[in-house]
């Protein structure tokens, strides 16, 4: 676009451009659909605006529908592509939506918040740092936030969950067995740290080989179960709507998880579920800790 329009030298010229939207981070949805030019015209428009959409089409999107629901909302109805075909939660993110569990989903006051994290380095090129963060209110998982960022040492994680309230008084943290090592820069374990912060802090066992295998499946059993705060679970639920195989194209045959930048925000959204069943599991209900407001 930017060799492109200064090549309209005719005074009053125009450029159309139509498009169906992939990506709300691309140049053309950035460039058009969000300036605030008011020469621009904008306009929605879809195979319901259509009066002559042939029935040959309306056949095609039924059945769109009734097979590829991951893909669905992209291909008819104007949606970014936020699943990619053959992700672990494709099924389970339309559900979602379609059921009404993506919305505004506000903290409650008077029960224990909850942060489950995916551990990150503190290198430029490290592993991403995530926080999902969850209150598990009756049989309801309500996921009301999400943090991921990469490179940053613990206190600006830290300094982020104080800045949203997330206070240790109102908030526990549950990292992954290897919250309990030593970070490779400071020479101190995450869990040690964030105990020294004042927050409570639950370190999970350490599931062997099978680990990412048995957080996907913990995922699927709980997510009819899950609700999503619109607004600031977006990355959350890009990642989890990207999250997929690998796949060895050879030989056809599945490789385990693919370690990308969806998989940081996925696994800590699977710790989150494997924490969830773990007490129905040792035979006990899970623990909801009301907090009292002062």
């Amino acid at each position: 676009w930017t060799k492109l329009i200064p090549t309209l030298r005719e005074e009053d010229s125009e450029l159309w451009v139509t498009w169906n939207p992939e990506d709300d981070e691309s140049a053309t949805h950035k460039r058009f659909r969000l300036s605030d030019d008011p020469l621009y015209k904008v306009v929605e428009i879809n195979w319901r605006d259509n009066p002559r959409f042939p029935a040959i089409l309306e056949r095609q999107r039924q059945r769109d529908m009734r097979e590829r629901p991951d893909q669905y909302a992209h291909i008819w109805e104007g949606d970014f592509k936020s699943i990619v075909e053959g992700a672990y939660f494709a099924n389970h993110l339309n559900a979602a939506k379609q059921e009404g569990r993506i919305g505004r989903v506000p903290a409650d006051p008077l029960m224990t918040i909850r942060a489950f994290a995916d551990i990150g380095g503190t290198g430029a090129r490290a592993d991403a740092f995530v926080f999902v963060i969850a209150q598990f209110i009756g049989k309801e998982v309500r996921v009301i936030d999400h943090y991921e960022v990469v490179g940053q040492p613990a206190a600006a994680h830290v300094n982020w969950l104080r800045s949203k309230g997330y206070t240790p008084d109102r908030c526990q943290i549950w990292l992954p067995h290897d919250g309990a090592t030593q970070d490779r820069v400071y020479d101190a374990s995450y869990e040690g740290f964030l105990r020294q912060a004042g927050y409570r802090v639950t370190v999970v066992a350490n599931q062997g080989k099978g680990a990412a295998t048995a957080r996907i499946e913990a995922a699927r059993r709980v997510f009819p179960a899950i609700w999503f705060n619109e607004d600031t679970t977006v990355g959350l639920r890009k990642s989890l709507g990207w999250y997929h195989e690998k796949k060895d194209e050879k030989r056809r045959v599945g490789l385990g998880p693919e370690h990308d930048w969806s998989s940081h925000s996925a696994d800590a959204f699977g710790l989150m579920c494997v924490a969830y069943e773990e007490p129905k599991a040792k035979g006990r209900e899970p623990a909801f800790v009301p907090r009292k407001i002062v």
